[in-house]
Order: structure tokens, then C-alpha cells, then sequence
């Protein structure tokens, strides 16, 4: 990660999921089994500035990471940790995502 000003090209990733919130304690588990082995590997992936994976008793989820460009941020598609290992878990849980997507950063604060 870096803390260097945020480049230009700069993409937010968001990935958002919804799953029963009678099953918060169990997917609460399954974030914490997940960042176990899912932070030492995103952090070695180039261009993370951020990354942020949130969870609420109300029944949703939330990965939000801040990359250098987009192509940095299209890594997580193709990380077997993420989309195969993450995505057995959460599907385990009964986390239903919708689809991701990338934003351009249009300003910051």
C-alpha cells in the first residue's frame, strides 16, 4: 500500500453482498477465516492503495479497495483466493453478490 497522492487513474472496486442477517454470527466467522489468508496475498498485489471489507448485522457486505489504475483492480478477478477460495466460504453462508464494479475516482477529499 502506498501513501503516496492518489494517481489520476485511480479505480474504487466495490463488491457488494447480501445474505440472511439471522446468519451474522456465521458470516462473521467466515470474513475472519477468509482474512486469514486473503490479506497477506491482496497486499502483495501491485497498485493497492486501500482495502476495506465490512460487514453488517443488518444482512450485507461490503470489499471496497482503492487501486492505482484499472488493470491493477481487475487482478482481484482473476485471484484464485478471492474467486475460488473467498467465494466458497461466503457461497457457504448463504452470501448472494451482485455485480462488481469499478469507479473511476472523480475527486477526494
Amino acid at each position: 500500500m502506498t501513501t503516496d497522492p492518489i494517481p489520476a487513474a485511480a479505480v474504487v472496486r466495490v463488491s457488494r453482498g447480501n445474505f440472511d442477517p439471522a446468519r451474522f454470527p456465521e458470516v462473521q466467522e467466515a470474513t475472519a477465516a477468509i482474512s486469514s489468508f486473503l490479506i497477506p496475498v491482496v497486499k502483495k498485489l501491485p497498485g493497492l492503495i486501500s482495502y476495506y471489507w465490512a460487514t453488517s448485522p443488518e444482512g450485507s457486505m461490503v470489499n471496497v479497495s482503492v487501486w492505482e489504475s484499472e488493470e491493477h483492480a481487475e487482478q482481484m478477478s482473476r485471484l484464485k483466493e478471492m474467486i475460488v477460495d473467498a467465494r466458497a466460504i461466503t457461497d457457504k453462508v448463504g452470501v448472494v453478490f451482485i455485480p462488481i464494479v469499478n469507479y473511476p475516482i472523480d475527486w477526494t477529499i
